[in-house]
């Protein structure tokens, strides 16, 4: 018979295989990696696992070490007599079962140290942030920051996919689910923490103050349905001063363009509001405000007294979306948006019925993703695709092309919808309406 090489080739595959996570281990980005030293929590989680690596290798080294020993010192030998049988002994099995115990001791100990410290109860003065998951999109509300509304309601700031929080304060994370079980995670940022329905989870971090200006990765992940690799956030870490100044921005009633010619009638803005100054500054008589002069001579994404927002030109490699759009889905060349003639007919059309718009007076459906401030965001499609003009306008003409499973409905006239397999006719829109719209919402700034 032909001898068998099977041995031979499974220590090839395992040499292999060896060398390739050695090449991997070489690199040095690792733009989702946990062990990070950004916060206290990832902090600790990192210390924990370097401390249980290390005593596992301990205790892998000496065992293979005894193992490989006794195997050699009592191999079998020519010749050699049978050894006598021995019913056990009492020493050696109470030796085996103290020193894994003992392990589990030095195991235990931090562990559980570390446990208590990350579940323990966040600082009074913490930031307090309240996260809701959605198939497939987040939400997060800061109700420290409110205003008040038209017709006596109260107004919170809402955003949805981009999440900011001040470098050097410590943010509180109330996590909360509107539909099914979803999981909340910044990788880089430590922590991850379930959000169970009927149950309000909590998790607690502070940004380190050593830390820059930055963009971060978020995720679901607990799986949650047919797009949960497609639920994703944008988490950005800035300084106290542009954290203040963009949450200014957010609460500016109404959103700038509310007041472009054509809209419709909007609550009125507070003195210091964009909108007001907007108008003072087109005024015949008025001059420029200082707080408008400033904002034209800052730069992109510099934090003045009108608003703070990260600048896209800063977002890193890993933060920039990369998802292609998919095959077919295409939009008629050379149409020009109008913002005036979009605010006309956003509010006719059947977007109204899912999403909010802060100063808008028939806007107002918490539903979908809350769209105040929305040209203001570096991404759609929680995180999926650049907030852009092309993508924007692709994204109302089939959401559900564009992300698989999407509560949205496909509006574009004549495209046929994924989930229905119907084409959209009764109250869609065309191109020229969709344009009008996009550059609508990306005037609300």
């Amino acid at each position: 018979m032909t001898p068998t090489h099977r041995p031979r080739q499974l220590v090839r595959a395992g040499l292999a295989a060896v060398v390739l996570l050695a090449l991997a281990a070489c690199a040095q980005d690792y733009p989702n990696s946990t062990f990070n030293h950004t916060t206290e929590f990832n902090t600790a989680i990192d210390s924990l696992w370097d401390r249980l690596l290390f005593l596992g290798t301990l205790v892998f080294v000496l065992v293979e070490a005894a193992l490989i020993y006794t195997v050699v010192r009592y191999r079998r030998r020519e010749g050699q007599a049978e050894p006598k049988h021995v019913h056990g002994n009492t020493t050696l099995e109470i030796l085996w079962t103290v020193i894994p115990a003992l392990i589990l001791v030095f195991i235990a100990v931090p562990t559980v140290r570390t446990i208590f410290r990350t579940q323990a109860k966040a600082v009074p003065e913490a930031l307090q942030v309240e996260v809701i998951g959605h198939q497939w999109w987040w939400e997060f509300r800061y109700p420290e920051y409110t205003q008040a509304g038209a017709n006596g309601r109260v107004d919170t700031l809402v955003t949805a996919n981009e999440l900011y929080i001040p470098i050097g304060r410590t943010v509180n994370f109330h996590l909360r689910t509107k539909d099914v079980l979803h999981s909340f995670w910044v990788p880089q940022l430590g922590g991850k923490r379930d959000l169970i329905s009927n149950h309000t989870n909590y998790l607690w971090f502070t940004p380190d103050s050593a830390m820059q200006t930055s963009a971060w990765n978020g995720f679901c992940v607990e799986y949650c349905g047919a797009s949960h690799a497609n639920m994703r956030f944008r988490a950005f870490t800035v300084s106290a001063e542009e954290f203040e100044a963009w949450a200014r921005q957010q609460m500016s009633a109404p959103a700038v363009a509310s007041a472009l010619p054509g809209a419709p009638a909007a609550a009125p803005a507070p003195a210091d509001s964009a909108a007001a100054r907007a108008a003072s500054a087109a005024a015949p008589t008025a001059a420029p405000t200082a707080a408008a002069a400033q904002l034209a001579s800052a730069p992109a994404g510099a934090a003045t007294a009108a608003g703070y927002t990260f600048p896209v030109a800063n977002l890193p490699a890993h933060a920039v979306p990369k998802t292609p759009i998919p095959a077919g889905l295409t939009f008629t060349d050379g149409i020009v948006g109008d913002a005036a003639r979009g605010a006309q007919v956003y509010s006719r059309s059947s977007c109204i019925g899912c999403h909010a718009i802060r100063g808008h007076p028939i806007s107002m459906s918490p539903v979908g993703p809350n769209l105040t401030h929305v040209g203001s965001r570096t991404t759609i499609a929680a995180g999926l695709y650049p907030n852009d003009e092309r993508h924007l306008r692709l994204w109302i003409k089939n959401a559900r092309k564009m992300k698989p499973g999407v509560t949205m409905p496909t509006i574009g006239r004549g495209e046929m919808d994924p989930i229905t397999k119907q084409a959209a006719n009764l109250g869609a829109l065309t191109d020229q309406e969709i344009a009008d719209i996009v550059a609508y919402l990306l005037a609300l700034k």
